[in-house]
């Protein structure tokens, strides 16, 4: 029965090193460490698509649990990199969560997993994989917080259009493949700062807008499982994935953002929400980082705008009532 091993001790000793062997350390890492930076664009490689929590079939249970709290969003059909950005809670088709799962290897079908930190579990694992690189983060933007996880499920064709994020990111790809272009955050001539300022304030994405002329001063990266790339809060981006990789039972491209807050981007967005009154002001304010010492005199007044600002009566056309809000953007101060 215990073919070459001699005896029963042998057997045993071998049962007790099974049982001993350490669970795989599961990681994000830089090619060079020294060289990270979290305010620049950042290739890295990581491990967590071996992580039993980010299997298919695991993704699928989740995704199940997701839906009754409405975090399940879907992308209409027939977007460009170039379209508006939305996510639907109903399926274009009127599919449920099970019918969706059930046909999700179907060109076109996608699915989006928005803030998986709410089941416990995964939460966890959110924490776990900001920790692998909170050394290397903290020292430039220390107190990390909010601590959030999008997955994004699709069967290829499949694009997530242009646009910007508050938080810093950790894009990693888990299975499948998936081009991710991303932009210099600190580059206007993509995004104005007006643009900007409008979206830390009110989370518009209206004047953010893509142009073809665009590609060439971004970075471009075809990911694989085991990719990933670092950028800052506020860097434009974009997804894309073909079928040309594609293969019987290999039909599906999965990724996720993990992002979160620090100081810094608590800070920055203050100085937005001063930079913002200002510009309506028909003034022309220096943007975030420009000048550090004017940033400091800002940070503190653009909290209390925005304090103020979540405090004000927003009248809402289509129910014509007031409504107070109650919920300022997460991150806009």
């Amino acid at each position: 029965m215990w073919r070459g091993i001699s005896t029963m001790r042998d057997a045993q000793d071998m049962i007790i090193g099974w049982r001993a062997a350490p669970p795989p350390t599961f990681r994000i890492w830089a090619e060079n460490p020294a060289s990270f930076s979290t305010h620049r664009i950042t290739a890295l490689h990581h491990n967590f698509h071996e992580h039993p929590l980010f299997q298919v079939p695991e993704l699928v249970k989740l995704g199940k649990e997701l839906a009754p709290l409405g975090r399940c969003r879907f992308m209409r059909p027939g977007l460009t990199v170039a379209s508006t950005i939305a996510h639907d809670s109903r399926h274009p088709d009127g599919r449920s969560i099970d019918e969706h799962f059930e046909r999700m290897e179907e060109p076109g079908a996608s699915v989006a997993l928005y803030n998986i930190e709410a089941i416990p579990r995964y939460q966890a694992l959110l924490l776990a994989i900001v920790d692998t690189m909170r050394g290397s983060v903290e020292p430039e933007q220390p107190d990390i917080f909010r601590v959030n996880g999008f997955i994004f499920i699709s069967a290829p064709p499949s694009v997530t259009p242009f646009h910007i994020d508050r938080e810093n990111n950790f894009w990693l790809q888990l299975h499948g493949r998936k081009i991710l272009n991303v932009w210099d955050h600190q580059d206007r001539s993509i995004v104005p700062a007006e643009a900007v300022e409008d979206f830390i304030v009110t989370h518009s994405l209206r004047k953010v807008r893509f142009q073809e002329e665009f590609r060439a001063r971004g970075h471009e990266f075809d990911a694989r499982p085991g990719d990933g790339v670092y950028f800052p809060s506020t860097s434009p981006h974009m997804t894309s994935s073909d079928t040309a990789w594609t293969s019987p039972g290999n039909r599906v491209s999965i990724s996720i953002g993990v992002t979160f807050y620090t100081s810094v981007t608590r800070e920055t967005a203050r100085v937005h929400q001063v930079n913002r009154v200002l510009r309506k002001c028909g003034l022309s304010p220096a943007y975030p980082g420009e000048s550090p010492a004017v940033d400091a005199l800002k940070a503190p007044v653009g909290g209390l705008v925005g304090a103020t600002r979540s405090c004000f009566v927003d009248m809402t056309a289509s129910a014509r009532r007031f409504k107070p809000v109650t919920t300022p953007p997460p991150g806009s101060y």
